[in-house]
């Protein structure tokens, strides 16, 4: 079960060979790695990287990583992740794809075996983005699956090279417990230099998850390569 991350990427690439094609790079940095509302670094910073593989059909194939902060050995977090993404005539789009996220060096006991895959599904329309990522299996055999991450976000230009940008979701999980979380964020376009963001993030749950009423603060910079 464990190869199906390697599908989708290897799939994009045989399927649409070189015709219309486009492969692009990207870094970033930031002061908190904050995903879903929670940060991943242990309030610390972050530097990633990562590849993207996009066709003029909608295919696409991706590749990210990023360093964490879950324990001693964690400290890795890398994605793969690959769909098929395009827009109608009347400007509703869509994109259906898997996400699997993997944690190496996590394990080898089974209560850190970390890597899990998702069913990802989004419509969009002008600036406004819904979507839904369900869990469809988890390396931990004995973890809980069917999660289910709801999420709607916004963007629109607010001046030349600014703007504004908001996301609501909704994590439930399958063991009972879920929480909620808001973020804005305001970005400057830079040009040449990439972009640079300042992000406000809230997270409240009412399950003792830990995370009720943290306010996160971060900055972050990237770039992408074509």
């Amino acid at each position: 079960m464990k190869s199906i991350k390697y599908v989708v990427a290897i799939s994009a690439l045989a399927v649409c060979g070189s015709a219309a094609a486009e492969l692009s790079a990207n870094i970033g940095a930031t002061s908190n790695y904050v995903w879903r509302g929670v940060t991943q670094t242990d309030d610390a910073a972050a530097i990633s990287g990562g590849l993207d593989y996009a066709h003029d059909s909608g295919l696409y194939a991706g590749l990210w990583a990023s360093n964490v902060d879950f324990d001693d050995d964690t400290t890795a977090e890398v994605d793969l992740y690959g769909g098929f993404a395009n827009e109608f005539d009347n400007g509703l789009g869509y994109d259906i794809g898997l996400l699997y996220f993997a944690y190496p060096g996590a394990g080898p006991s089974p209560g850190d075996e970390l890597d899990f895959l998702e069913v990802v599904g989004a419509l969009s329309f002008g600036p406004v983005t819904a979507g839904v990522n369900y869990t469809v299996w988890k390396e931990n055999d004995d973890a809980d699956e069917n999660d289910v991450y709801y999420h709607v976000s916004a963007s629109t230009e607010v001046a030349p090279t600014w703007s504004l940008g908001a996301t609501v979701g909704y994590y439930d999980f399958d063991d009972d417990t879920d929480y909620t979380h808001g973020q804005v964020d305001v970005t400057k376009s830079a040009g040449e230099l990439g972009d640079f963001t300042l992000s406000v993030s809230v997270a409240e749950d009412d399950d003792d998850l830990g995370i009720d009423g943290d306010t996160l603060v971060f900055v972050s910079w990237a770039k992408s390569f074509d």
